[in-house]
């Protein structure tokens, strides 16, 4: 008995020596965050007070604000009143009132890019390549994008009058057109494709997204698809509950998707699966890239480290941060990274580590030795600390130079809003659209009279040597060869648009596809040149290499560390 008094003795002395270390530690805590806040109050009622110039006090504090969280990562941000709006339609709501367009402001004119199938500006027959130039009768000229921005969005139900210059059209054209509310899909796409292969193209983890996605799954299954194929390439992520409730699309209850870990406890939380699946043997493939983050990754991941689904793509981005939104004093707010979070296997697969800065600051990737190996339900090898890396890599296609060029400078948009202008209506399937040999050389002749010249790595060497022989004083001993080098690199960019082709055709196609049919007319027409989709649909139509995928048996395996990967073998239907 003694024992046991003397043990709960200790006991009660341990617990108070850690009240009063951990008391102690609170109020040096709370004693430097004083501190502090006293100091740049002081600081920065002095500057409003003294300096020189006339400040702008809210600006000062923007930049102060802003400065403090640029030091921790970029997903850490303040955000003041003016900006909420435009926060929610980023990072929330995919809904706002407004004519369903997106503008882009190219040398101060500001150019219709694409009307949005369905809504106002679309039924008031406002096309891509339209320059805007009056809203209610405001002149655009000198106006900034946001201010044009706003000015179109506006409460459902209310008019708005737009004047724009056509080409092809003598004078400006006047539509009055009635604001409704403009959701933005976050499934921009679904539909069957060849050999009985069902397709959700899923571009954001807004509110809705697994409700979308369920819909489009629920109708796709009344086809009996032989697999389906998630598209999560270029999707940047969202809210990570609804990427969770994706996942329990295809996984039975109770099942832990991910666990989000912070310094307060209070982060610490697990996500599981609550709901039965409606897809749960339906065969799964995921495609991801360089540009999937955050909740795709989420997705991707656990999908993965669940041998539910096959990655096929490219390695992901590598965003494995969690952020949550508090509010602040006058309707502003701060978005917080408040945890990493951790896929089923355990791995957390950030690839920078935004705490351990370089000397001047920089942010590294986390180094190959620091990678770890964990492993799936089925035992095959994933890796953490660098995005996602897939079961079956595909190498991300390029373009050459001088489609970039064509596209950065507005000539392939050009040319597809010209086409549309002559040819009207076209017949036929604009999925099965080709560009004849002709209309590609009438192209070429558009292009006779516009700068599409362009630097090549080579000439940008050659111009370095001949810089540094000019500092040597020994240019006028190479200058002959150097200038018959630059002369054949120069002849050799003439051949351009032939040598690609394909490439340059290809992408107009594409553009001109989205005049007729919109967003879904360039999808649906960019499937039969995408790479990695036939690589999706050859594993879902291959029952043995599926399953050797997700077993990690025979040749089949998961993509290793940078520097061994494995491009797995897709074998024959």
């Amino acid at each position: 008995m003694k024992k046991q008094s003397a043990s709960f003795k200790k006991l009660v002395l341990a617990g108070c020596l850690g009240l009063v270390v951990s008391t102690s530690a609170f109020r040096e805590d709370l004693f430097l965050y004083s501190k502090n806040i006293d100091i740049f109050a002081s600081l920065y009622k002095e500057l409003n007070i003294n300096y020189v110039d006339e400040v702008n006090p809210s600006s000062l504090m923007k930049t102060g604000v802003d400065a403090m969280l640029d030091s921790l990562d970029p997903y850490t941000e303040y955000v003041q009143e003016s900006d909420i709006e435009d926060y929610r339609m980023k990072y929330v709501s995919t809904q706002y009132g407004g004519i369903g367009t997106s503008v882009q402001n190219r040398n101060g004119k500001f150019i219709i890019a694409d009307t949005f199938e369905g809504f106002p500006a679309q039924k008031a027959d406002i096309r891509a390549g339209d320059e805007l130039i009056e809203i209610n009768g405001i002149v655009l000229k000198g106006k900034s994008y946001e201010q044009v921005s706003a000015m179109l969005k506006g409460p459902k139900n209310t008019p708005v009058k737009i004047r724009l210059n056509r080409s092809g059209e003598a004078n400006p054209l006047e539509k009055s057109i009635t604001r409704e509310e403009i959701t933005q899909a976050n499934v921009s796409y679904s539909g069957m494709l060849n050999n009985n292969i069902a397709y959700i193209k899923l571009d954001k983890f807004l509110e809705n997204s697994s409700s979308e996605v369920k819909e489009a799954l629920i109708s796709l299954q009344k086809h009996n698809p032989e697999g389906l194929v998630l598209d999560l390439r270029s999707n940047g992520g969202g809210i990570l509950q609804e990427a969770v409730k994706i996942v329990n699309l295809f996984v039975e209850p109770n099942v832990t998707v991910v666990t989000q870990k912070g310094r307060n406890r209070e982060k610490t939380i697990s996500y599981k699966t609550f709901d039965g699946p409606i897809a749960a043997r339906l065969p799964l493939v995921v495609l991801v890239n360089a540009r999937s983050a955050s909740a795709a990754e989420i997705v991707a991941g656990s999908l993965q480290d669940m041998d539910r689904a096959v990655i096929v793509g490219q390695r992901s981005f590598g965003k494995g941060l969690v952020q949550q939104t508090f509010n602040l004093p006058y309707s502003s707010l701060v978005k917080v990274t408040v945890a990493k979070y951790y896929t089923p296997s355990g791995r957390c697969i950030q690839s920078l580590d935004y705490t351990h800065r370089t000397a001047d600051g920089n942010v590294e990737k986390v180094a190959d030795s620091l990678i770890t190996e964990y492993k799936t339900k089925a035992g095959r090898s994933v890796f953490d600390g660098s995005g996602i890396y897939p079961d079956v890599f595909v190498p991300q296609s390029k373009y050459s130079q001088i489609t970039q060029t064509l596209l950065s400078r507005n000539y392939i948009f050009d040319f597809a809003t010209q086409y549309r202008k002559q040819k009207g209506n076209l017949a036929g399937s604009i999925k099965n659209f080709r560009l004849s040999d002709a209309e590609y050389s009438n192209f070429v002749s558009y292009l006779s009279d516009k700068d599409y010249n362009y630097s090549t790595k080579t000439e940008k060497i050659l111009n370095d040597l001949k810089a540094e022989a000019d500092k040597e004083n020994k240019l006028s001993e190479v200058k002959t060869e150097l200038d018959a080098l630059k002369s054949k690199i120069s002849h050799s960019k003439k051949n351009d648009l032939a040598e690609y082709k394909d490439e340059i055709r290809r992408v107009l196609e594409t553009e001109i596809a989205g005049r007729y049919s919109f967003q879904k007319g360039r999808i649906e027409h960019s499937f039969q040149y995408d790479e990695e989709l036939k690589a999706a649909s050859q594993v879902l139509l291959n029952k043995n290499t599926l399953a050797s995928i997700l077993q990690g048996s025979g040749n089949y395996k998961s993509i290793g560390k940078p520097g061994h990967t494995v491009t797995a073998n897709l074998g024959n239907k």
